[in-house]
């Protein structure tokens, strides 16, 4: 049995790809016999029940004094730190620099760490704990760190920092003993001389968790589903929408984000045929996904990043259309898609090796 410390912005019942990232692997971990001890900031959500259920202790990385966070709503920001995150926010990693202290502090107390798990973003959590084994080295002597990166730091094509972020990435990488990352493809996006300690381990999910719709009946009119976040001409829905409001053909595309500035100019075009709704827990969503005739991946622009969605649109059963509208769109394969011929429809390989208990122990062996 291993001591295992997982540090992590938060976790469920949240639903982000991280958050599921931290609750599914810290359960996998506790289910295999292991001793493991989850700091997040609990956002006023009581854990006891989940304690018990799983056998982690969840800990509480304290009261921050930037922001305010809740479970239900996330992060919350007072009018004066509003601006602050506006105007500098990128500048000095504003306000989740905060939390390179509270990840020091948090695992500072900790003793006889085998495994420490590091999960970002935010990427202020890694550099806690390089904080504590730049000042402190002998309180991680013995310990295994994994730094989990979702997204890349400076590697990020969504976001652009400062030139001066790239010393404490690399500070921070040199500190660790290995990065872990979703994709191969991920490798691309960090420095050279840290390439051999980047190992890929990919998003995992309890398969016996999952419940989808075994007895799928086409739908009378063609229904296909999106889930999650958009970005302005990175991971942008318009030129689709664009085509859509074109097609002289009945059909509902049902949108799950958050996103609605994106789509009030198509949802008035497409009246009934455009449906946009809040996201709803990731088991309810399976189902969902299952029941419609096809799902749709709009591809980032970089592939280094590889949304974590398409586990769950390939768990789901149903043909997933993948499209890139950073080009001309695919006019030809979306019409396939409409009339039921799936035969383009983008494959996932190798679907076992997002198992998480197949993921889990990539983490316990990863010294191996």
């Amino acid at each position: 049995m291993k001591k295992i410390v997982i540090v992590s912005y938060a976790t469920y019942p949240g639903i982000s790809p991280r958050q599921l990232r931290t609750n599914e692997l810290a359960k996998e971990l506790a289910r295999q016999g292991h001793k493991v001890t989850l700091y997040v900031l609990k956002g006023g959500y009581n854990y006891e029940s989940y304690e018990k259920e799983t056998g982690i202790k969840v800990k509480d990385l304290g009261q921050t004094l930037f922001f305010k966070f809740n479970h239900k709503t996330g992060l919350k920001l007072t009018l004066p730190f509003k601006f602050i995150k506006i105007i500098l926010g990128r500048f000095f990693e504003f306000p989740f620099i905060e939390l390179t202290i509270k990840t020091y502090k948090s695992i500072k107390n900790e003793k006889d760490i085998d495994l420490l798990i590091t999960i970002g973003s935010p990427h202020p959590i890694h550099w806690g704990a390089a904080l504590l084994r730049t000042l402190k080295p002998k309180n991680l002597g013995k310990t295994t760190w994994v730094s989990d990166c979702g997204d890349p730091y400076m590697g990020n094509s969504l976001i652009k920092y400062p030139f001066y972020f790239k010393y404490i990435e690399k500070w921070f990488c040199r500190k660790t003993d290995f990065i872990s990352v979703p994709t191969e493809e991920a490798k691309n996006a960090y420095y050279p001389e840290f390439q051999k300690k980047i190992k890929t381990i990919p998003q995992g999910f309890n398969f016996n968790d999952i419940k989808i719709e075994k007895n799928f009946k086409k739908n009378k009119i063609p229904t296909f589903i999106y889930a999650g976040s958009f970005y302005i001409k990175l991971r942008d829905p318009r030129p689709l929408l664009d085509y859509l409001s074109t097609i002289n053909k009945d059909f509902r595309f049902i949108i799950y984000t958050k996103n609605k500035y994106l789509l009030k100019k198509h949802q008035e075009k497409l009246g009934e045929k455009l449906i946009r709704l809040n996201y709803i827990p990731r088991e309810e969503l399976l189902l969902e996904m299952s029941k419609s005739d096809f799902l749709v991946n709009i591809e980032n622009p970089s592939k280094v990043q590889s949304p974590s969605k398409l586990i769950d649109y390939c768990l789901s059963g149903r043909p997933i259309l993948n499209i890139d509208t950073n080009k001309e769109i695919d006019k030809k394969t979306i019409n396939e898609f409409l009339n039921g011929d799936y035969s383009n429809a983008f494959k996932l390989d190798n679907i076992e090796k997002y198992n998480i208990e197949t993921v889990a122990n990539q983490f316990l062996t990863i010294d191996l």
